[in-house]
């Protein structure tokens, strides 16, 4: 019954890509994107509670100026290189290491703006609690491997220095925020996955608590930025959830798995209001690059019922 479910959810995703050439040509207000992960933290615990108890900040001091997706889903592998590959390539990958030590198969949307704005690298930008996420922004295609490389700070020092603490990858954003004002920036907070995988259900939750007070800090940080306010878009995701019924691991089909939360806000969307159109990671990269003109290179669908 769970594959037959999935089978046709597989199907709407089809359909609804059929919609990625409605959108008509035009000029949008968003000169900034900020793409933020909470890693790991299972759609049950998040959004998908009735209370929202868990995530305020975003349910509710950004949520009226802001849209979620009840239907939103990791649709490939549900581990933490290969959903922030689909969001970041707009590609599943299967076979793909989840140790950060196989790049990509596929140009990330970093490499692809950062063609069209070569000397702009501190305009693009990796923060991640997780050293292995620094892979993301390099690929393994020969036309591209080692060029067009965004700027990253990961992990302690750089891939395989070890996972740091996310209080420091907030501090590090908000330094990078206020000192670069990235045109494209992706966060990762690991936390929720890591007290997941402990089994230490406790700070699970509080870190979910933790991770969307420091989103809200940055929706503040970039508020107050005379070159960001107004112009920015911001979303947020999860990689990957958890097991529906032991939530200390994760990466198969289950429903606990695969469906994740989203939240988006910015001058080019709408605002205070929940959606409910099937829509996968791989539906990042292409809205995104809708929004930074990098259409050339678009995959996955634009989700365009987000859109004023």
């Amino acid at each position: 019954m769970r594959n037959v479910k999935w089978l046709i959810l597989v199907a709407s995703f089809i359909i609804v890509s059929c919609r990625r050439d409605k959108i008509a040509p035009r000029q949008y207000k968003t000169d900034y994107v900020v793409i933020v992960v909470m890693d790991g933290a299972r759609y049950s615990e998040t959004y998908g509670i009735p209370s929202k108890q868990y995530i305020p900040r975003m349910s509710q001091d950004l949520g009226s100026i802001g849209c979620w997706n009840t239907s939103f889903y990791n649709t490939g592998i549900t581990n933490t290189i290969n959903g922030h590959v689909a969001m970041t390539t707009g590609f599943l990958e299967n076979n793909l290491e989840n140790s950060g030590f196989e790049l990509p198969t596929h140009p990330s949307i970093f490499q692809e703006w950062m063609k069209l704005h070569p000397q702009s690298q501190e305009k693009a930008w990796i923060v991640a609690s997780k050293d292995k996420l620094e892979v993301l922004g390099n690929t393994k295609d020969n036309s591209w491997r080692d060029t067009y490389l965004p700027s990253t700070d990961c992990g302690i020092n750089g891939l395989g220095s070890g996972y740091r603490s996310d209080s420091l990858t907030f501090a590090h954003s908000i330094k990078i925020l206020n000192k670069h004002q990235p045109k494209l920036l992706l966060i990762n907070f690991k936390d929720p996955d890591t007290y997941g995988h402990a089994g230490d259900w406790q700070n699970y939750l509080q870190s979910i608590q933790t991770t969307d007070e420091y989103i809200h800090s940055l929706w503040q940080t970039i508020e107050q930025n005379p070159e960001m306010s107004g112009k920015t878009t911001l979303i947020v995701t999860n990689d990957h959830g958890r097991h529906t019924s032991n939530f200390q691991n994760h990466g198969d089909d289950c429903e606990g798995c695969r469906k994740i939360f989203f939240f988006a806000c910015g001058p080019d969307f709408k605002s205070n209001i929940e959606l409910n159109t099937p829509r996968s990671l791989i539906d990042i990269h292409a809205t995104v690059s809708e929004l930074l003109g990098i259409q050339n290179f678009r995959r996955g669908s634009v989700m365009v019922e987000l859109f004023k």
